[in-house]
């Protein structure tokens, strides 16, 4: 299993579009995706658990991998949140 912290710099945080992107992104690996904030773990493959974690601007997140490919997995993710999701 690896995990990562990484803060949301998204103005508007995980709405809809940024959501889709990680969701997409996630699905790119074999790997169960997680992502957990102030207590909840998401499956980070689903679009409705990860906007209903109604992450902010500025709050932290940890990406959670586990499985075969799980470090290039979070590696990606933590990518693209630090891009702003390619927005």
């Amino acid at each position: 299993m690896v995990k990562r912290e990484i803060v949301v710099k998204e103005k508007n945080g995980l709405h809809a579009r940024p959501a889709g992107v990680l969701v997409k992104e996630c699905g790119k690996f074999k790997s169960n995706m997680e992502i957990e904030y102030k207590g909840k773990k998401i499956n980070a493959k689903s679009i409705m658990g990860v906007m209903a974690l109604g992450v902010k601007e500025n709050e932290t997140i940890t990406i959670i991998g586990n499985g075969e490919d799980e470090e290039s997995a979070v590696e990606a993710v933590v990518s693209l949140v630090e891009s702003n999701f390619g927005l």
